[in-house]
């Protein structure tokens, strides 16, 4: 069983997650980005042939078309059950032959906005027919029935949004996998942050689960230059790795369906403000390491990064904080970053649309104040377009 304290759900030989809201200085009314904080015990890429420019040929694709609060699966204990949406309700049978339940009062079904607990009551043996404290998304309680249908329990649980089809009854990687399809509309994701190494294990496990492409600046950058990146700063430096990340990023920012790994190590162009103009083209999440032991700590460390400013990667639409880092853990990763990503489009449905519109209009540097077609970013005061 999960033990609460502070916010932080304690599992076994798993990461602690902890989400937390970051507020966006932006005038767009995008909902609060989240971001995990994790304490682990703890096919290859495409490649793209040599150029004599920094304007990456790579194949094309078909065009496109708060608080919030994540752990890491929470074991769901039920004999067995059948699980069903129908739209407005989602619908849970479970299997009570042979449970030799006299009397249905002795059941007692437990839900609330993010939970369900049922339970047979009987003197001496009292056990659970099943048990999560990580719905999919939110009911309402208070519109929870239930009955007995032959050897069946049957229970319907109202949904908060109807529009939402779950994919199970608890969020979970698989569940999170399934559903993102419906909400991200084909929309690419942008790991940035402080760690190479990170960013490409963890968008391996995305790209595997959501049925994406996985993509990887490193490894694009070293085939085009046929060096590796220490010897191409070593040769040329800094700056122009960075021109030749923002390169790939350009011709990367049209595609649809990939996760594409950035450089870490405050080495490419994801750690510079100026370069951030093709990776809000998707949803980006910066994956960032801590030694905040608490909820309020990566709270107050993240408040601190964003009011100074010094870090291009607060640009990001959701941050997971990692408190040690093991790549066994990486779909651990994947899984909050999901989840998170969830609850940013579920508060503002109209972000994949407002991606794609930003995509179509060249990609210009106005997020998330889109301007209207003709727009130059050299003038201001232009009106803004209505997404």
């Amino acid at each position: 069983m999960a033990a609460i304290m502070a916010g932080f759900y304690f599992l076994p030989k798993t990461p602690n997650i902890i989400i937390i809201n970051k507020p966006f200085a932006f005038s767009l009314p995008i909902p609060n980005p989240s971001f995990a904080v994790f304490k682990p015990n703890f096919s290859s890429f495409p490649l793209i042939p040599p150029s004599s420019s920094y304007n990456f040929p790579l194949p094309s694709t078909s065009p496109p078309l708060l608080s919030c609060k994540c752990s890491s699966t929470v074991p769901v204990s039920s004999r067995s059950y059948e699980f069903s949406d129908g739209s407005s309700e989602v619908e849970l049978r479970i299997q009570i032959s042979g449970e030799d339940i006299q009397n249905p009062r002795d059941i007692s079904v437990d839900a609330n906005y993010t939970s369900l607990a049922v339970r047979v009551q009987r003197p001496g043996s009292p056990f659970t027919l099943l048990e999560t404290n990580n719905l999919f998304d939110k009911i309402k309680p208070d519109e929870t029935i239930w009955y007995i249908d032959d050897d069946e329990l049957v229970v319907n649980l109202k949904k908060h949004d109807p529009d939402l089809k779950w994919p199970d009854i608890m969020e979970s990687w698989e569940s999170l996998a399934a559903g993102s399809t419906q909400l991200l509309k084909g929309t690419s994701i942008y790991l940035v942050g402080d760690s190479t190494e990170i960013n490409q294990k963890v968008a391996r496990e995305l790209a595997t689960g959501l049925g994406y492409t996985p993509l990887c600046t490193k490894e694009l950058l070293e085939t085009y230059s046929r060096q590796t990146i220490d010897s191409w700063v070593l040769a040329e430096g800094l700056d122009s790795l960075a021109n030749g990340e923002s390169a790939v990023l350009e011709s990367l920012s049209s595609h649809v369906r990939s996760v594409i790994a950035t450089l870490g190590e405050q080495q490419g162009a994801a750690a510079r403000a100026d370069k951030w103009r093709h990776l809000y083209a998707g949803f980006t999440i910066w994956l960032s390491q801590t030694e905040a032991l608490d909820e309020d700590s990566a709270r107050e460390e993240t408040h601190k990064n964003i009011k100074e400013g010094r870090l291009a990667y607060t640009n990001a639409d959701v941050v997971v904080k990692l408190q040690g880092w093991d790549p066994a853990h990486a779909k651990s990763v994947g899984q909050a970053c999901l989840s998170a990503l969830k609850q940013l489009i579920l508060s503002d449905k109209e972000l994949p649309g407002k991606k794609s519109l930003y995509i179509r209009l060249g990609c210009r540097g106005d997020w998330p104040n889109i301007k209207p077609p003709g727009w130059d970013p050299s003038t201001e005061g232009s009106p803004q377009v209505n997404c």
